[in-house]
């Protein structure tokens, strides 16, 4: 059975790049446009990872990763992944206390690499 990621981002155009490279690397992917989409997702707490775009239109990331972690009991990694600066996406993960982030600018490789860190193949 394939492990599941759920990503989190305002842009379709991320959303469906993302989807498609991951699930070729052989995962499942679900995907969330906006709080309101992520919040309808039943079975948040049972993926294997989630992604979480940073600059949000509603909340910030790291602040959604807060609560997933601390409210809805999410034991899942969290990972901010997100255009801001590599040194900015470090601090806010580290104050959110998620578990990782990357920069949208690193490429899919790098996406599916990091990935591979917290999901080895079972």
């Amino acid at each position: 059975m394939s492990q599941t990621i759920l990503i989190l981002d305002d842009s379709e155009i991320v959303l469906d790049v993302s989807r498609k490279y991951l699930e070729d690397a052989g995962y499942h992917v679900i995907t969330a446009s906006t709080v309101d989409e992520l919040e309808s997702i039943q079975n948040v707490r049972d993926v294997d990872l989630i992604l979480l775009d940073v600059q949000m239109p509603e909340l910030f990331g790291d602040d959604i990763g807060m609560v997933l972690r601390s409210v809805r009991g999410v034991t899942a990694p969290i990972v901010l992944f997100s255009t801001l600066e590599k040194d900015e996406l470090q601090q806010r993960a580290r104050e959110a206390q998620l578990d990782g982030f990357i920069s949208k600018n690193e490429g899919l490789d790098a996406l599916v690499a990091l990935v591979r860190q917290f999901l080895p193949e079972s």
